[in-house]
């Protein structure tokens, strides 16, 4: 039975005026008027106040073959927004909570969710899907009637959009809006990856190649663990600045390396290696350079990064008998639904960083602004406002 809605849209098709939907691969996204279906069982139908840009949608916005080149499509991941409707069997959230929606479910049911060993579900996160988990349908369309796809179980490039409850965080109203759609992924990614994926100790080395947004999370998490030293990696000569108000204490340009190795600078400033090292790029060569300027006896690699090209990781196993690791972690291992509530207190006790990340803003109209700012390297993260 639907649940009451002060509104009188629950159980409706909402007519949605302000959706940027990507036609083909590379190009512009562009404002559409579409329909979006209300949310059936365990899913709920969210009105977005902001979102912002990853590299995450710009990688799958440019694949043009494969199976994950499914276009028309709303792209968008990280978001905050309020809940309008909601379908049945959900007692979690109801009309009007504030939540935070992500693309690594969280069923809170599954053997893997119950697990401390890690942030997997093995009942929904199996795959990346293209629609809705349960049904694997779309909750989108064109005013034509045509479908249009999801993006990672969010799709928050839209007035309003249908996540299943899995995706999605209850979040307290009081918490910025801006703040809160940090939390969604790339910030969350780079703290988790350093606390619960490396735990990083007091007093310990860390090296983190790529000061992007997740990087430069990764070096806030590693600042508020304690560690002596924290050495970035970037080509763009102005991250060591913008590093700085995260941690950020030493910083190595590769081409000024000359014939040194990055590895092998940063074993000459360490004594030997770091104890952790984060590859937040997507690069096999950057991952085997990450893992090489780690220390021999215990030094752990940490891959954040997707690999752009599928390329294996050639590592020397006789180093990992002498010690080393390497692992990686999608969402910095963090378990959403438990893990974001706490990060979010954490800002509201002063104790994160999140202000920093956001460097622009814009409105919706002007979403491919955001890019464009993406692409140029000019922005951390840029918030995109609804209204």
């Amino acid at each position: 039975m639907e649940k009451q809605n002060r509104s009188g849209t629950a159980g409706k098709v909402i007519r949605c005026k302000g959706s940027a939907v990507c036609r083909n691969p590379g190009e512009p996204l562009v404002i559409e008027e579409i329909m979006v279906d209300p949310p059936k069982a365990w899913e709920i139908r969210i009105k977005i106040l902001c979102t912002s840009l990853c590299h995450s949608d710009v990688t799958f916005w440019k694949i043009s073959i494969g199976p994950f080149a499914l276009f028309p499509r709303i792209f968008g991941h990280e978001a905050v927004g309020v809940v309008e409707s909601v379908g049945e069997h959900v007692e979690e959230f109801q009309e009007g909570d504030m939540v935070v929606p992500v693309f690594r479910p969280n069923c809170r049911e599954c053997r893997d969710c119950k697990s401390q060993k890690g942030n997997g579900c093995s009942i929904f996160g199996d795959k990346l899907v293209a629609e809705m988990p349960r049904d694997g349908t779309s909750r989108f369309k064109g005013m034509n009637g045509e479908t249009l796809h999801h993006f990672l179980s969010v799709s928050s490039f839209s007035e309003y959009t249908v996540v299943d409850v899995v995706h999605v965080v209850k979040i307290s109203s009081e918490f910025p809006a801006e703040k809160a759609c940090l939390l969604s992924c790339g910030v969350s990614t780079g703290i988790g990856a350093a606390w619960k994926v490396a735990d990083i100790e007091e007093g310990s080395t860390v090296a983190i190649f790529g000061l992007g947004a997740v990087g430069l999370a990764v070096a806030e998490g590693a600042r508020l663990r304690g560690a002596s030293k924290i050495i970035g990696v970037d080509l763009n000569q102005e991250k060591f600045e913008i590093g700085k108000k995260f941690g950020v204490s030493e910083f190595i340009n590769p081409t000024t390396c000359g014939e040194k190795k990055v590895s092998e600078v940063i074993k000459e400033i360490t004594d030997g290696g770091v104890d952790y090292s984060f590859e937040c790029i997507g690069l096999a060569s950057l991952m085997e350079e990450a893992f090489n300027s780690s220390r021999v006896n215990w030094g752990k690699t940490v891959i954040l990064g997707v690999e752009m090209h599928h390329t294996p990781l050639p590592i020397n196993t006789y180093f990992l008998l002498r010690g080393r690791t390497v692992t990686g972690c999608f969402f910095g291992g963090l378990k959403a639904k438990s893990d974001i509530p706490i990060l979010a207190q954490k800002y509201l006790h002063k104790e994160i960083n999140l202000d920093g990340f956001i460097t622009h803003e814009v409105n919706f109209q002007d979403i491919n602004k955001a890019f464009d700012l993406l692409l140029e390297g000019k922005s951390l993260r840029c918030i995109i406002w609804m209204d």
